[in-house]
């Protein structure tokens, strides 16, 4: 390459960096064959360029591309306006797969909120819960049980959580649970914000007969830290809409099924 060459492709680099954060930010994840289609540049160029805002802590690498790095979760007040016709339908897809009798664990978050109100009809369960709304609603329910998990509460979550709570949660027999995640990776994997959360949510795909996932579409393609242990031991993962194809074949090979209307 001339010096004139390299020049221009140094003055090009800023511009390719704007437009896959741009990009990025606004699809979520972003895939290496795609930015090199696009900028008529090689793939190892595009390699170089990702490591960069990596390195920056701007975005983060995955298998074949790029995701946004979202490394705390919103309050769960300003969660509660996401998409709340999205995780209406995950709550009665997941109210769904209810039987008079089970006992029921719902994790903290919006989207269980919604599976517990889809379940306000249903009768004669018994729920364990960490979560302050989640027993609120329910305890008013005519043949509901509620169980409320104890430890120390999370203001931000609105939910009971550490150890206490994870002691708690080992002496019930749950026949089925609706389980929180920060994000569904591109990698088709659920990940999660914290160590406590992804320590809880993995102990109970452990303990349950059955757990699901329950993920609004607005989590979609991101990535969050941390990995959550017995994932691939899900039954599923109920959305409110199709993942991109990618997305949906890497979850098939993880193990848990895609569970959508």
């Amino acid at each position: 390459m001339s010096p004139d060459s390299r020049l221009a492709a140094r003055a090009l680099a800023p511009r390719r960096h704007d437009e896959i954060l741009r990009r990025v930010g606004a699809q979520g994840s972003v895939s290496i064959a795609e930015l090199a289609g696009f900028f008529d540049v090689s793939r190892e160029t595009i390699r170089r360029d990702l490591k960069l805002l990596s390195d920056r802590g701007q975005l983060d690498i995955v298998h074949g591309g790029a995701a946004r790095f979202e490394p705390s979760e919103p309050a769960m007040s300003l969660r509660s306006q996401e998409n709340a016709v999205g995780k209406a339908v995950i709550g009665r897809v997941a109210a769904g797969l209810v039987k008079d009798g089970m006992v029921v664990f719902l994790d903290s978050g919006t989207t269980t909120l919604a599976v517990a109100q889809a379940m306000t009809e249903l009768r004669n369960l018994t729920i364990c819960t960490a979560s302050l709304k989640i027993a609120l609603l329910l305890c008013h329910m005519p043949d509901m049980r509620v169980h409320m998990l104890g430890g120390e509460i999370d203001p931000g979550e609105e939910a009971a959580s550490g150890i206490d709570m994870l002691e708690a949660m080992s002496r019930f027999r749950v026949d089925i649970a609706f389980l929180g995640g920060g994000a569904l990776s591109p990698d088709g994997e659920v990940t999660d914000f914290t160590r406590a959360g992804a320590e809880q949510r993995g102990r109970m795909i452990a303990l349950a007969g059955r757990a699901y996932f329950v993920l609004d579409s607005s989590k979609f393609g991101k990535l969050t830290p941390l990995r959550i242990p017995n994932f691939q031991r899900a039954a599923g993962v109920i959305v409110d809409a199709k993942p991109e194809p990618g997305i949906s074949e890497a979850l098939a090979r993880k193990g848990p099924s895609l569970i959508h209307l």
